[in-house]
């Protein structure tokens, strides 16, 4: 249907992608049939109170505020009658021209008014109450409009949305035209959610040669930033080349001269590495990436100081605190403290049960006595909480430690800990190390003066983070500074099926079911339709009170994302078991799956700019703050269908707002991958396993998964598949470099 009029009220805009609630007051035979003012909802970028537009669109009931105009698209049209222009100046649609004004202009120019401003603004001057310089304002005002309205439609040939088009032409405004004819690939690199497929599209309709020097370059760009979403910091030289050339279809020779050009532009960055055995690989790196991990290789070596002074002090001290909590320390955990006290910078690393959190809780016995002052953190919140938890010290993740902020200037993150604010604490103590990824460790050594002790505490053998690096392997692996690995497992932890078959899996011992065991259970299915009914079974009605916790506390763990337990399909029977549709509970249907009211979701990019509140007993905010990050596990208290919104609330109570539009931010988290799991303990873990691609189905994924359990495993599926995992010790090669730089570096600091 076709529907026009005027654009009476805005009742909601979202500036960065146009969509926008309007009160629409209709002309001709649609505002005959259902009277002058409706509501439209759509995407329209750049309107203002008082355009005159034409919808394409359909009528659509809504739940909670009726019948509404849903348009798929929208033009603005020129006012064709006296009373029509003079409606439309005199309603503020364009800046500097009120009611009285507009009556004055039309009177002056009649149905040439339109072309008159927007053509000949000086002879606006002839008018009463306007001079040279109002003119001017009216006609820059009238320019701005008309300047977005042809980018829209310039854009739109393209093939590009009109959400899109909005954020391109915010970012570049008249630029866009030689931007487009020539380089479009620079979208890939300046505008969110434009990658370089969808840039290589556009340039194609551009009429750009595939042999193109933009092109090639932006194309092996691309592969390098896919690295990073897949965890690497550089690739290999002739990695990267084929993969450039076999994305791009253009020879070796076009890919190695285009290579060169971004090496000498210093856009990118190659080392030559010599490898055990002789052999020697190239590094090409993202400029950026090289020069954090040289940083972070720096900053470690500057921090690795030597007071053997406070050794004596510190085992008196270690005496005094078995004493107080009448237990043992192993030589391993003395060693620890004791290496902590005297050191700079110290790793600790051991499996589940080897007596971690006992080791941090001896060394702040001791900083305490030394009046040392210390600060605990950890990747995630989960992570920190358990290490308040363990400890009875305050601990935070290390986003707010380092107090995160959303970048005035754009380009993500900033945090107000750096170099010249740095943190205060004499000693700092990092949980879960093995998940902090080569951005977070630069931003955290920056915050560290030298002087300050580092303790970096965490399990090598975990899976490595989620964003780029291998940053705790790489560091032990540099054989620079000293680590401590606690290997004891304690006799409490010795109870635990848990802890004993997790050592089991990650030696490469084959893990039986034990009859009677309390804490690792198997539950034999033979096919994927099965094993998601008894994984529904235990997650509804036997695991929430055999472990005393919550259903939303018990968690499901898979492999994968895709596939008949994957990620996507474990989902949705969950949510229909967990959560289903009810009369009065709202839900929203969109591109990234239902979202329902109790839905238990998860955010899956960090959000830094993401506003957040905990609210007291009487529903006012007690405390502010803001970001949301990768891994933290939500519950949807409300969807407002009106305002376009959704209420999260997160861990600790933080309450955030997402427009829909930033659902995309979101996924249902009843099943999330085994990834994603790091750092979090839930108090039981479902296993559901069969079959799946063999790099994701191996021992350190599988030993990862174990390990996220406090309370009860239970795996359900195939034994032989489980035991399989056990045996596969293929895991995805990580390119990561930090090794390689601090091993470089060390002779600076000889």
């Amino acid at each position: 249907m076709e529907f026009e009029g005027y654009v009476s009220r805005i009742v909601y805009q979202n500036s960065e992608n146009g969509y926008s609630v309007i009160a629409l007051e209709l002309t001709g035979q649609a505002a005959e049939e259902a009277g002058e003012e409706q509501v439209a909802v759509g995407t329209f970028p750049g309107i203002e109170k008082g355009d005159f537009i034409k919808i394409t669109g359909e009528w659509v009931k809504h739940s909670s505020y009726g019948m509404q105009i849903k348009a798929s698209s929208f033009s603005r049209a020129v006012p064709a009658d006296i009373e029509a222009i003079k409606k439309y100046l005199s309603s503020g649609a364009i800046k500097g021209i009120g009611m009285k004004m507009a009556e004055r202009i039309v009177e002056k120019f009649g149905e040439d008014s339109l072309r008159v401003i927007e053509e000949e603004p000086a002879t606006l001057a002839k008018v009463k109450g306007i001079s040279d310089k109002k003119a001017a304002e009216i006609a820059q005002a009238a320019a701005e409009k008309k300047n977005l309205r042809d980018a829209m439609m310039f854009l739109q040939q393209y093939g590009i949305s009109l959400n899109m088009a909005v954020k391109i032409y915010n970012t570049y405004e008249l630029e866009i035209y030689d931007l487009m004819r020539n380089n479009p690939y620079k979208l890939a690199t300046d505008i969110e959610g434009i990658g370089f497929k969808t840039a290589d599209a556009i340039a194609e309709r551009a009429g750009i040669s595939k042999n193109s020097e933009f092109r090639i370059k932006a194309g092996i760009i691309y592969v390098l930033k896919q690295a990073g979403g897949s965890g690497h910091t550089y690739l290999p030289k002739e990695v990267l080349k084929n993969a450039a050339a076999e994305m791009l279809e253009v020879s070796d020779e076009e890919i190695e001269k285009n290579l060169m050009d971004l090496q000498i532009s210093r856009q990118l960055i190659s080392k030559n590495v010599r490898q055990p055995g002789g052999t020697e690989v190239t590094q090409v790196y993202e400029t950026m990436l090289y020069y954090m991990e040289l940083n972070v290789a720096d900053r470690l070596l500057s921090l690795s100081l030597e007071d053997s002074s406070g050794a004596g002090e510190a085992e008196r001290l270690l005496a005094d605190f078995e004493r107080s909590c009448g237990m043992s320390l192993d030589d391993e955990q003395k060693n620890a403290v004791v290496t902590a006290v005297t050191h700079g910078l110290t790793l600790i690393t051991g499996g589940p049960g080897t007596g971690k959190t006992t080791t941090i809780n001896a060394l702040l016995y001791c900083f305490e006595r030394l009046d040392i002052s210390v600060s605990l953190a950890a990747p995630t919140g989960r992570a920190a909480r358990r290490m308040k938890e363990a400890s009875g010290h305050e601990a935070q993740t290390l986003h707010r430690l380092l107090e995160v902020s959303g970048n005035p200037e754009g380009g993500g993150v900033r945090f107000m800990r750096d170099d010249e604010n740095p943190l205060e604490a004499d000693a700092i103590i990092v949980d879960e190390t093995s998940m902090v990824d080569i951005y977070l460790m630069n931003a955290l050594l920056k915050a560290i003066v030298p002087g300050t002790r580092l303790i970096l505490v965490g399990d090598k053998d975990q899976l490595p983070s989620v964003g780029p690096g291998n940053v705790l392997k790489d560091i032990i692996a540099a054989r620079v500074f000293p680590v401590v690995y606690l290997k004891t497992i304690f006799r409490q932890a010795a109870q635990s099926d848990i802890i004993v078959n997790a050592h089991k899996i990650n030696k490469g011992e084959i893990v039986e079911p034990r009859t009677g065991s309390k804490d690792f259970l198997f539950v034999h299915r033979d096919d994927a339709d099965r094993v998601i009914a008894a994984t529904i079974t235990l997650v509804k009605d036997k695991l929430p009170a055999y472990v005393n916790a919550d259903i939303r506390d018990i968690q499901v763990l898979t492999p994968m994302r895709k596939g008949v337990l994957g990620v996507e399909k474990l989902n949705i029977a969950l949510q229909q078991a967990l959560n289903p549709p009810a009369p009065g509970k709202a839900e929203k249907e969109t591109a990234f799956g239902v979202f329902r009211e109790g839905d238990k979701v998860m955010q899956v990019k960090n959000d830094y700019d993401k506003e957040w509140e905990i609210l007291n007993m009487f529903g006012v905010p007690a405390k502010k703050g803001i970001g949301v990050f990768n891994g933290d596990l939500g519950i949807v208290k409300s969807l407002n269908h009106y305002a376009e919104e959704a209420e999260i609330e997160f861990d600790e109570g933080r309450t955030a707002i997402y427009s829909y539009k930033e659902f995309e931010e979101l996924e249902l988290a009843y099943a999330v991958t085994i990834h994603k799991a790091q750092g979090s303990e839930y108090p039981a873990v479902v296993l559901p396993i069969l079959t799946g691609p063999r790099p994701l189905m191996n021992r350190n994924l599988l030993y990862t998964a174990v390990t996220r359990a406090k309370s009860c495993v239970t795996v359900v599926g195939s034994l032989a598949s489980f035991q399989d995992m056990i045996r596969n010790t293929l895991e995805d090669r990580r390119y990561s470099g930090l090794k390689d730089r601090i091993t470089e570096s060390v002779g600076g600091y000889i």
